[in-house]
């Protein structure tokens, strides 16, 4: 079975567009998986973890409605700690530098420190 492609454009557009109410956390995460997912030797389940709960963030339709700040995103926020944790064995250092630089880039400052305890966590 043919595991679909991830619409990166979609994908970053919600990124970008909530990156702040979600958080440097969410963000990071969701960039983890994201550029897991692209490298090819990540098996096929974990691609399909990754797609799941990257499909859950942007889907506008989720359990809890991502309406208000602090509640509607913790569904969002535990699927995504569910599957970096699941496939933290394929999170590398280029998947790293590659969720770094993209973070940076959108939140032109960033805590170093925070990045490495959301890292620390996988392991």
């Amino acid at each position: 079975m043919e595991i679909p492609e991830l619409n990166k454009e979609e994908l970053f557009k919600k990124l970008q567009q909530y990156a702040r109410e979600l958080g440097v956390r969410a963000v990071y995460s969701s960039l983890l998986l994201y550029y897991t997912y692209q490298q090819k030797e990540t098996p096929g389940w974990a691609r399909k973890i990754v797609l799941g709960a990257l499909a859950y963030l942007v889907n506008p339709f989720d359990m809890i409605p991502d309406l208000s700040p602090l509640v509607g995103y913790t569904d969002d926020l535990g699927i995504l700690g569910f599957a970096l944790v699941t496939i933290s064995g394929y999170i590398n250092m280029e998947v790293k530098i590659n969720a770094r630089k993209k973070a940076k880039e959108w939140f032109k400052e960033i805590d170093l420190d925070l990045l490495k305890s959301i890292e620390d966590r996988m392991s």
